[in-house]
């Protein structure tokens, strides 16, 4: 209905502009887009009129007519149509086997049907497009447009900038009405307006998009939870690594990177002509330490952990906030293991991403991503590995006793992997953890260990990440708690707001005593009035506010505000001290 609706608003957009020209428009998870050339940007009228007229066009009730022909009569077609785009995306089908486009619906040319394209035509608009679609365009449901945005042609800057025009579709108008108010809040929850509001990030245009740089309260937040993850891997036997930034070429060829991957890599040339790459991921490096001397059996399995960044050369066009960046700090770790230990292990990771998000109150689903057998060139190994890892795994989740759900295409290059799916506070499903197993980079690296017999044994590595990127992690959750961080995780725990300047003194005196406990505590001691004092700190949203003055000087007990909480509370210093470092410890 989603994909159909994309087409019925771009036959739309023909009919009432005529020069119009397309670029792609696929479905997202909430409906669909598309993007168009009209030689101008596109008016709040243009989208009353273009909404108008799919309207129209459901009411005429036309069908979908679906072809093929051959790739050369299909660049000719779109070429008498004066649809460069779309001669331009052939022309890639026809040379390369693919688009390379993120998002493109046509994806990669089916390998025995090399010189054909499929084309849908909705009366007298023709697109190219792999399909499926309802039959006829009154069966597209209920929809509204909703947005437009700049899109870089193919996500990159130097390309003509396209108008992306954004649709909601759903098979109900309830449940259109519905994520309506959901992104009325999405909107007051956006990680990037209140990660400027309440000092968490910036982004610098000296220093370049998708690179940004965290002041110290964010930093504070990006540490609590780094040494949360930290806490329960040491509990189940992990060790710290570090390794370095950049790595010779020869390290991703081995790995099966370079080859697969060479487009995403930030490459560095040498003085000498030697050519490194900055790393896009540990886990290469990673087996070199494993690797650094011999393993018996007794040494099994290996576990390593490391906070780190790496570095993809995403496209322009696709960077957003926190969610899609240059630069991704990692939670990473490594587990080389025997065959025989990958379950236990496994099931030991999963505990800790059980335990992790169940603090956050995440609801979580399981999702096994698998590889698609008709694009096997896209992964490393053979077939006989792959299915052999893909039914671990499968009966590692059917063992654990959770529902799941089977996703093919979805998997990482070198191996399948359980995907975590968490519920945010406002309904919306974000990939949030991964176990990934692997067999074949360790086959590459020729990676084993010593057997009981004293024979070689292949090991087989786990990846496996509980944030995944810090970055991307933190848009999620300071858009799930709207920037109300909860007391352990708060950059500031407690503002302490002196009454007079008489007061900032032994305010400050007070603020010690909570440091000294390790509680992270700011004191306002502007000028501004006490009333002032507390809008700003709420605006802050602080968890715990001091009012202090005369009476608190005096009797050595504290008036205690709560965020959300219009009541105040008289506790004596002592109590308050063990109350909030309890509710730090249990990260309540």
């Amino acid at each position: 209905m989603r994909h159909s609706a994309a087409h019925v608003m771009a036959a739309a957009i023909q009919r009432l502009f005529p020069e119009a020209k397309f670029g792609i428009g696929p479905t997202v998870d909430f409906g669909f887009y598309y993007d168009i050339d009209l030689g101008r940007a596109v008016t709040p009228e243009d989208m009353g009129k273009i909404e108008k007229e799919m309207k129209k066009i459901v009411k005429e009730n036309l069908e979908f007519e679906r072809s093929e022909m051959k790739l050369d009569e299909a660049i000719a077609m779109f070429d008498s149509l004066n649809q460069p785009y779309k001669v331009e995306l052939l022309k890639d089908l026809q040379e390369k086997g693919t688009t390379k486009i993120s998002g493109d619906e046509m994806g990669d040319i089916d390998p025995e049907n090399r010189d054909k394209a499929t084309v849908y035509k909705l009366g007298k608009f023709t697109d190219l497009c792999r399909g499926p679609h309802v039959e006829s365009a009154n069966k597209i449901g209920f929809f509204e447009l909703f947005k437009i945005a700049g899109a870089y042609w193919r996500g990159k800057e130097d390309n003509p900038q396209l108008q992306r025009i954004y649709g909601l579709c759903f098979t109900t108008q309830d449940e259109l009405d519905d994520y309506k108010k959901m992104l009325e809040e999405a909107e007051r929850r956006d990680h990037r307006k209140l990660g400027v509001e309440l000092d968490l990030f910036s982004f610098s245009p000296l220093v370049g998009s998708g690179l940004p740089l965290w002041s110290p309260k964010g930093t504070v937040l990006r540490n609590v939870l780094d040494t949360y993850v930290w806490e329960l891997r040491e509990d189940k036997g992990y060790s710290r690594v570090a390794i370095p930034h950049i790595t010779k070429k020869a390290l991703y060829e081995t790995s099966g990177h370079w080859a697969k991957f060479s487009e995403e890599l930030f490459k560095i040339t040498t003085r000498e002509g030697h050519e490194y790459a900055l790393k896009p991921m540990n886990c290469p490096h990673h087996t070199q330490i494993f690797d650094s001397k011999p393993r018996s059996y007794r040494d099994m399995p290996q576990r390593y952990a490391e906070t780190t960044m790496v570095y993809r050369d995403e496209q322009s066009g696709e960077l957003s906030g926190l969610s899609r960046v240059l630069c991704i700090t990692q939670d990473d770790a490594h587990v080389f293991c025997r065959k025989n230990q990958i379950e236990q292990e496994a099931y030991a990771i999963w505990d800790i991403i059980d335990k992790f998000y169940s603090t956050f109150g995440f609801e979580l689903n399981v999702r096994l991503s698998m590889h698609d057998p008709d694009k096997f060139e896209k992964y490393l190994g053979t077939k006989e590995v792959w299915e052999q890892a893909e039914e671990q795994l499968r009966s590692m989740v059917k063992k654990r006793g959770v529902e799941y759900v089977e996703a093919k295409g979805e998997a990482a290059m070198y191996g399948p992997k359980i995907d975590f799916m968490g519920k945010d506070a406002i309904g919306r499903m974000h990939q949030v953890a991964t176990i990934q197993l692997d067999f074949n980079m360790p086959v590459n690296f020729g990676l084993a260990c010593i057997n009981e017999q004293g024979e070689k044994e292949g090991v087989v590595m786990i990846h496996a990440a509980i944030m995944g990127s810090i970055e991307r992690f933190l848009s999620v959750l300071i858009e799930h708690y709207a920037g109300a961080f909860p007391v352990w995780l708060s950059p500031v725990q407690v503002m302490i707001l002196p009454v007079a300047d008489r007061h900032i003194e032994a305010a400050k005196e007070l603020a010690l005593k909570l440091k000294e406990n390790g509680v992270r505590v700011e004191t306002d001691d502007s000028a501004e009035s006490v009333g002032k004092k507390i809008r700003n700190a709420e605006k802050g949203k602080n968890p715990i506010m001091i009012v202090f003055g005369d009476k608190e000087m005096e009797s050595g007990d504290l008036t205690v505000r709560r965020r959300g909480d219009k009541d105040q509370q008289v506790i004596a210093t002592n109590e308050f001290i063990d109350s909030i470092l309890k509710q730090i410890a249990d990260r309540v």
